[in-house]
């Protein structure tokens, strides 16, 4: 056997200007990363690295360099893939620096490890049986657009929707969760927000309060990732229980995770592997919030389809009863085909897709 790594860059073009309080996205690059034995090439496991602008901390400008010494590093390994010895091979081939470029790897090899069909985990999910319950997510924009989108979503038959705070003014988006709240209760629709960080920490109380009339279900990381003991302090005393996200980014020390989770102690953290460093790393956060009691959910970070059924994959591993932020397989232009359908506010796993080729 002799496994050899390849990848190839694309440029996605979303289908909208899709607004965050760091900015309005228009297209994103990703790198699709594809392992086969050279006798059987027509066999090969897929994965996708890619670092979110902005966010990731592998959002470097040499990152497709470090991808191609990546990818020479595993040609010389002379290596056989088993389930056992995949998180050896990631830390071989990138530091806990490149999370996206380990999620992209350990993705391609547990897919080459089941044949090559783009089926990374075997569950009920990804046999089509069982589907995921998800939020319908409400990007950023003037009021107009944002109320256009609620509509959507309200139509769909999603009952969680999730509303990008914090970058237009903040009494309109009051008005628009007020709107909601006017037709429907938090037993009809339950209600999300993501501030990303906008909030600062001198008007930050004010805000929870404010937002605390809506019923909401949770707040994403309301204050900017940093500032641990202020966030403490939030979510000691908070009208609206809080979800980290932004502030896990860069931790990938167990021991780490330990202590940043047993000082905040928020009710809710997010994970999202590509930013997170693949599924082990987000076991690992797993296992420490459980012990905790705390809750949590996983969200793809603007993945292709390649990347997003991936994560829905492993989302399925835990019957995690919450409604997930997978919904974002419809972004893109030019997406590559998927196995993926959304319908009611679930995700289905449709099956009857050729294998994505790069």
């Amino acid at each position: 056997m002799s496994l050899k790594a390849v990848f190839q860059r694309r440029e996605l073009q979303f289908r909208f200007e899709a607004g965050t309080s760091r900015g309005v996205l228009t297209e994103k690059s990703t790198w699709f990363v594809k392992i086969f034995d050279q006798q059987t090439p027509r066999v090969f496991g897929l994965g996708e690295c890619a670092p979110l602008p902005g966010l990731s901390i592998d959002d470097t400008p040499n990152f497709e360099q470090k991808l191609r010494d990546v990818c020479a590093v595993f040609d010389g390994l002379d290596l056989e893939i088993y389930a056992w010895n995949i998180g050896i091979i990631i830390n071989q081939l990138a530091d806990q620096g490149w999370p996206s470029i380990r999620f992209g790897f350990e993705t391609a090899m547990l897919d080459y490890l089941n044949g090559g069909q783009r089926i990374i985990f075997k569950n009920a999910f990804s046999g089509g049986t069982q589907p995921i319950p998800i939020n319908g997510l409400v990007w950023m924009g003037s009021a107009d657009f944002m109320q256009r989108q609620i509509e959507e979503k309200l139509s769909a038959g999603y009952t969680t929707l999730k509303l990008k705070i914090g970058a237009i003014d903040f009494e309109q988006e009051c008005r628009l969760l007020a709107d909601i709240r006017a037709r429907f209760s938090a037993d009809q629709i339950t209600l999300r927000v993501d501030a990303n960080g906008a909030f600062a920490p001198d008007e930050v109380a004010e805000k929870l309060a404010r937002l605390a009339e809506f019923d909401l279900h949770s707040i994403e990381q309301p204050i900017q990732a940093g500032q641990p003991e202020t966030m403490a302090a939030l979510c000691q005393h908070t009208p609206v229980p809080i979800a980290l996200d932004e502030e896990l980014i860069g931790k990938p020390e167990y021991l780490t995770k330990m202590s940043l989770l047993k000082l905040v102690r928020p009710q809710f953290i997010i994970l999202k592997p590509t930013l997170l460093g693949g599924f082990q790393q987000c076991q690992e956060w797993i296992e420490i919030a459980n012990r905790l009691k705390i809750n949590w959910w996983i969200t793809s970070a603007l993945e292709s389809n390649v990347g997003l059924n991936a994560v829905a994959q492993f989302t399925a591993q835990f019957k995690n009863p919450l409604p997930q932020g997978l919904g974002t397989g419809q972004l893109y232009h030019n997406n590559t085909p998927s196995p993926l359908e959304i319908s009611g506010g679930f995700l289905h796993h449709r099956g009857g897709v050729e294998p994505t080729e790069i």
